[in-house]
């Protein structure tokens, strides 16, 4: 058993958060148990539980697609053992923000395809809603069940010395749960006897919530709805969590080529015939789910079902259109959708966020670009970004052409000292930057389980967490009270 104090030369930062630690060094609340579980390992255990880790990954086919310049390339996402630890107090704060936060979004959605309240009351600009990309006109007019027009949300949220804040919303096709679920299979394994004396909230009945979600949104005459899985096939980056997903939830896994649309219903073929389905989990962008209304050089989609879903003859999770609410711009005004359909003040705040449409944040933007963070609107997954203070100035100075050629189509962020968190880092615990992503589901009500898939920018230094980019991930542990 080893006696050694492994993080007495762990660096710290004032003007970091650490998870673990306060700034003078005092270790965090709730903390204690894993750290000197940690210290008891000697130096070849902790490689072994680390190896026991990855292996499990790797041993599941747990993997994501990166997709460069010539080829895709498929990688085991790397996972670092040591979990991050949330007190459940921290946690409740959380769920009650991303509880408020969906209701308002559902609410700005519907307004957004029906009367355009927000618009006419001049809280939103018109042109960022019905000038969207994700704007689709064929939702005009539509209510989906239950008012649900996100089901499933993955919501990134990152924390600083001033607190949680919300980065993005990623409300179309949001991937990520499935490592959630793995990485506390895999860790929980390694720490047998801390996770059970830590009492940490389980995450594990996600499918169940995500089942009864879905069932929720089925058309009201199928009391036993029949869910399918709608995904673009092997080659998608997230495949492997499709078909994790569609096991939990007990749905067919389908391509577009397994269904066709009858007389206004959604069948799939089996070997015994056609047999309706109620409801679709769709992993496919909407450009792509109907070539009949959208692109109709699409081959993922399935002809017709759009008017399906718009004649109530099935439910689509989520429903087409629901992009122009991820959209970069629409999200600098959450918090005002939040006052303005609910009448409440945000419980979780935004990160500041200039909008380079506005001729004087323009300018701002391109003054500082050596100290911000600017986005395309439209990107997702860290393509498309600029740090500027690990940008070179040739890099800066390309990127403000791009600003300025096209000013709507960038945010700016501030750079954010993202929280730190330790990891296993050639066997000695180091802090890498980290942030949250929880998962929400709403139907009839809303539901969160107490956990979430941390992203973990993994190379010394970073803030870009993004699988795509060279991050990787850990569990979370919500310690109940």
């Amino acid at each position: 058993m080893s006696t050694e104090d492994r993080f007495l030369n762990y660096e710290l930062d004032a003007g970091v958060f650490d998870e673990m630690f306060y700034g003078d060094g005092r270790i965090r609340e709730g903390w204690e148990a894993l750290r000197r579980t940690l210290n008891e390992f000697s130096s070849d255990e902790l490689i072994a539980v680390q190896e026991r880790v990855t292996r499990s990954f790797s041993n599941e086919g747990i993997t994501f697609t990166v997709y460069g310049d010539e080829e895709a390339t498929e990688r085991i996402i790397p996972i670092d053992c040591v979990p991050r630890l949330l007190a459940e107090r921290e946690w409740r704060q959380l769920e009650a923000g991303l509880t408020q936060r969906i209701g308002a979004l559902n609410l700005f959605l519907q307004d957004v395809y029906q009367d355009s309240r927000l618009v006419d009351d001049g809280v939103i600009p018109e042109d960022m809603v019905r000038g969207c990309p994700q704007y689709r006109p064929q939702m005009k007019g539509f209510t989906p069940p239950e008012g649900t027009w996100v089901a499933i949300c993955g919501t990134d949220v990152v924390r600083t010395n001033d607190g949680f804040r919300v980065l993005e919303d990623n409300l179309r096709v949001p991937s990520g749960v499935s490592y959630m679920v793995a990485n506390r299979k895999a860790v929980k394994a390694s720490f047998r006897r801390l996770y059970r004396n830590s009492r940490v909230l389980e995450v594990e009945q996600y499918g169940q919530l995500l089942g009864e979600t879905l069932r929720e949104l089925a058309p009201s005459e199928r009391p036993n709805p029949r869910i399918a899985l709608l995904t673009p096939g092997v080659y998608n980056s997230a495949f492997y969590e499709h078909m994790f997903l569609a096991g939990e939830i007990g749905a067919e896994l389908v391509e577009g080529r397994d269904l066709l649309v009858r007389d206004g219903y959604v069948y799939i073929r089996t070997t015994t015939g056609l047999e309706r389905i109620d409801v679709i989990y769709r992993r496919v962008d909407d450009d792509f789910i109907d070539p009949l209304a959208f692109r109709p050089d699409s081959v993922l989609g399935v002809p017709g079902l759009l008017d399906a879903y718009l004649n109530g003859n099935v439910a689509l999770a989520n429903a087409p259109g629901t992009g122009v609410a991820d959209d970069k711009s629409v999200y600098a005004y959450v918090p005002d959708m939040i006052r303005y359909y609910l009448n409440e003040e945000p419980l979780l705040q935004n990160v500041e966020t200039y909008l380079c449409r506005r001729p004087a944040e323009l300018e701002y933007t391109l003054d500082n670009l050596d100290k911000l963070v600017v986005k395309r609107v439209g990107e997702s997954g860290g393509y498309g970004m600029l740090v500027g203070p690990h940008a070179t100035p040739a890099e800066r100075e390309e990127y403000a052409r791009g600003i300025r050629a096209d000013p709507k189509d960038f945010i700016a962020q501030p750079t954010l000292a993202l929280s730190r968190s330790p990891c296993l880092v050639n066997g000695a615990f180091e802090p890498r930057h980290v942030d949250l992503r929880p998962f929400i589901l709403h139907g009839k009500t809303t539901r969160i389980v107490p956990g979430a898939f941390c992203r973990v920018a993994l190379r010394e230094g970073s803030l870009v967490v993004n699988s795509s980019q060279g991050g990787g991930g850990k569990d979370v542990w919500v310690l109940e009270n």
